[in-house]
């Protein structure tokens, strides 16, 4: 779908005007982000029991490439194109003007942004994760304006966690 409604994504079709500085604070947020996510995992900070998808083969020996190349690929391209698309361009816009295109994200009330960042946080196993993660990316896209550095935030703090998983074997975090 993200492919067939791509230019209707208006949001998507450039990134002119992003600096050197917006592009590395993007990436410092999408770091700081994957810090908090492995260390917030406290048992009253999340809901339910995650899935464990353990990509190694069941002999134990390796992993199984196949499935690591395409869960990296929609950790850290797919999921944070449609997610920020969603929870940033559309919702947290839309909830204070239903013209959510016509409203600048540098003028989103803190209500929108607290009922975004509470409801991204709603789809998280780890919740308390999810919200400071929805406040964070909130932030970075009112301060640029620029639907492509929360995504950038997003993307590193998937493809960071992803490759930690894969290092440490903690199969609870994907």
């Amino acid at each position: 779908m993200l492919v067939v409604l791509w230019p209707h994504f208006v949001e998507l079709r450039g990134v002119s005007g992003v600096s050197g500085g917006q592009f590395f604070a993007a990436v410092a947020a999408g770091i700081a982000v994957f810090v908090l996510w492995i260390n917030l995992d406290f048992e009253w900070a999340s809901v339910g029991k995650p899935l464990e998808f353990d990509p190694t083969h069941a002999d134990g020996s390796t992993f199984d490439w196949l499935f690591v190349t395409f869960r990296l690929f929609g950790l850290a391209l797919i999921v944070p194109v449609m997610e920020e698309l969603f929870w940033r361009s559309f919702l947290f816009r839309w909830i204070d003007r239903h013209d959510f295109l016509a409203h600048d994200p540098a003028a989103v009330s803190l209500r929108a942004v607290l009922i975004g960042a509470v409801l991204f946080a709603s789809e998280h196993n780890l919740w308390l994760a999810g919200l400071l993660a929805g406040l964070v990316y909130s932030v970075v896209y009112m301060r640029t304006g620029n639907l492509w550095l929360p995504i950038l935030s997003h993307a590193t703090t998937n493809a960071a966690l992803g490759c930690w998983i894969l290092a440490t074997g903690q199969w609870q975090f994907w």
